[in-house]
């Protein structure tokens, strides 16, 4: 029974961050959603020690980004600025591999002309 309360409540995060996922560029959403389908893949496998600092951190995002949309309500979606800064002591705590994927992340998301080439419907 615990088992499918944690995968009722896997899937209900990936859900509601894709959800959130839509309020955001057009271009970053295609980055995003990629990148959470993977993570999310990844950690099918993960012990429940890996698992309850995935769902932790996920959460967390998925509260930052839902406050950000909240908050963002009736403004230009080109104003608007989501994410927040990742605290020093936090990175200090990640693996190699982990760096590594973050670096990748920075360089997709602020390239001037990003790889997806999405537009939208009726534009």
């Amino acid at each position: 029974m615990a088992a499918a309360a944690h995968v009722s409540a896997v899937r209900s995060l990936y859900k509601r961050i894709l959800v959130l996922h839509r309020f955001l560029p057009i271009d970053l959403r295609a980055l995003g959603d990629q990148y959470v389908k993977d993570e999310f893949r990844r950690h099918k496998g993960a012990t429940p020690e890996e698992t309850k600092g995935f769902m932790r951190e996920w959460q967390n995002y998925k509260d930052t980004l839902q406050t950000q949309v909240l908050e963002s309500a009736g403004e230009r979606l080109s104003d608007v600025k989501f994410g927040t800064n990742l605290p020093e002591g936090k990175l200090r705590d990640f693996q190699d591999e982990q760096i590594g994927q973050l670096y990748e992340l920075m360089l997709e998301s602020t390239k001037p002309s990003r790889q997806f080439d999405i537009q939208e419907d009726g534009k």
